[in-house]
């Protein structure tokens, strides 16, 4: 894999979101047990390590942030080294190799705010063990994206046969929704139905 080549000593990189809402919309926090188990054999513990440091940042500065690469790179266990074919540069190349981040020049790095499930094709590269596990954990997870739509299709449902807004979020948190979605379902459908209500009377 290529490594990326750092600016020259002593200048920081500039490190953006990658603006990516599907991604979003169905990935994981790079510090969440997903990436942990499964991203990490595949993308490795400096890398892995590395989109976690950039998540917490991101936290407190979620548009862009300037980057030491010698805090970033002793911060990681990486040495202070910023020569091309240094660790944190491997690290970085590895990133980009993988799609986690993306350089836009040799000064910009957009990263991934969440890491996207595993595609097949890496889920075969895992050992059989955490292949099992993922079968597992795929299973016990569903789609959030899928998820959403199911819960917005049933609380438009409700509101279709008179049910309110709060009826049919508790509804669909009886029905095992996570209340988060529950909740965003029901405003949906409410703006959804309100939208039909007001094309019908016009």
């Amino acid at each position: 894999m290529r490594s990326f080549a750092l600016p020259p000593d002593g200048e920081p990189l500039l490190i953006r979101p990658w603006q990516d809402p599907l991604v979003e919309d169905v990935g994981h926090d790079p510090r969440s047990v997903y990436v942990e188990r499964f991203w990490l054999g595949l993308l490795g513990p400096s890398s892995t390590f590395f989109v976690r440091y950039v998540a917490d940042q991101f936290d407190t500065a979620p548009h862009e942030f300037k980057l030491d690469p010698h805090d970033c790179a002793a911060a990681l266990g990486l040495g202070r080294s910023n020569a091309r074919y240094g660790a944190l540069s491997k690290t970085l190349g590895r990133c980009c190799s993988f799609k986690v981040a993306r350089a836009l020049n040799r000064r910009t790095i957009e990263v991934r705010r969440r890491l996207a499930p595993l595609s097949n094709r890496q889920i075969k590269q895992l050992p059989d063990v955490l292949r099992r596990e993922h079968e597992r954990w795929v299973l016990e997870h569903p789609d959030p994206l899928e998820l959403t739509n199911r819960a917005r299709r049933l609380a438009l449902s409700l509101l279709q046969l008179g049910e309110g807004a709060e009826m049919a979020e508790q509804q669909l948190q009886r029905w095992r929704f996570p209340v988060p979605i529950a909740r965003a379902a029901a405003l949906w459908a409410v703006d959804r139905w309100s939208d039909a209500a007001l094309a019908a009377s016009m």
